[in-house]
C-alpha cells in the first residue's frame, strides 16, 4: 500500500515566480504532489521550465498546474493567503511561522528574488532560517513538510530523547469534538 500525504486541515498550493530550470520546477512539482497540495503555479516562468524533467510522479496529471504570465494574471482561491518565502530582514523564520489555514506559497527565481509588485500582494513572508539561499526546489520541500508538521495531525515530538510524546488529542485524532455536560 503506498503511503498517504498527511491529513492535514485546509488546502495549500505552491508555485515559484521567474523559474527558469526544468530540473526544479519538476522537483518542486513532484514534491508538492508527494506532500498532497492542492494545486501548483508558475508566475513568469520560462518556457524551457515548463518541461519538468525531474517530475517522475507525473504530478501534472493528479493536481492543477497554472502558469500565469505575470504577477497581474495570478488568480488564488477566494480566501487564500499568498504566503511569500524569501530572505529579507521583515519576513518570519520559518519555525516560528503559523501557517494559514488556506495558503498559497510562492518562492523566488533561482538568481533574485520576489519583484516589488509581488511582494506587495503577499500578506505574509516567511523565511528558511539559513546562512545563504536554497536551491527553489529545495526551499520549497522544506516549507511543505513544516506546513505538514504543524497542520497535520501529529503528536507532538517528545522534550527530551528517550521520552514518550504525549498521545493525541481525540480530536486531533480525528474523533468528533464531544461537548461537556
Amino acid at each position: 500500500m503506498k503511503p498517504r500525504p498527511p491529513n492535514m486541515r485546509g488546502y495549500f498550493g505552491i508555485g515559484a515566480e521567474s523559474i527558469s530550470k526544468a530540473v526544479n520546477l519538476g522537483n518542486l512539482v513532484r514534491s508538492a504532489h508527494a506532500f498532497g497540495a492542492s494545486f501548483v503555479f508558475t508566475i513568469g516562468a520560462d518556457e524551457r521550465a515548463l518541461e519538468m524533467r525531474s517530475d517522475t510522479s507525473r504530478a501534472e496529471t493528479h493536481l492543477p498546474l497554472y502558469h500565469w504570465p505575470d504577477v497581474d494574471a495570478m488568480r488564488l482561491p477566494k480566501g487564500c493567503s499568498l504566503v511569500g518565502v524569501e530572505i529579507l530582514g521583515e519576513a518570519v523564520d520559518l519555525p516560528s511561522f503559523p501557517h494559514p489555514i488556506r495558503a498559497a506559497y510562492v518562492l523566488g527565481p533561482e538568481r533574485g528574488e520576489l519583484t516589488p509588485p509581488l511582494l506587495a500582494r503577499c500578506q505574509h513572508l516567511v523565511r528558511i532560517p539559513t546562512a545563504f539561499s536554497l536551491n527553489v526546489a529545495t526551499a520549497g520541500a522544506i516549507i511543505m513538510y513544516d506546513r505538514a508538521r504543524m497542520l497535520g495531525r501529529f503528536p507532538p515530538r517528545p522534550v527530551t530523547e528517550g521520552a514518550e510524546a504525549p498521545g493525541l488529542t481525540p480530536h486531533v485524532r480525528g474523533d468528533p469534538k464531544r461537548r461537556r455536560p
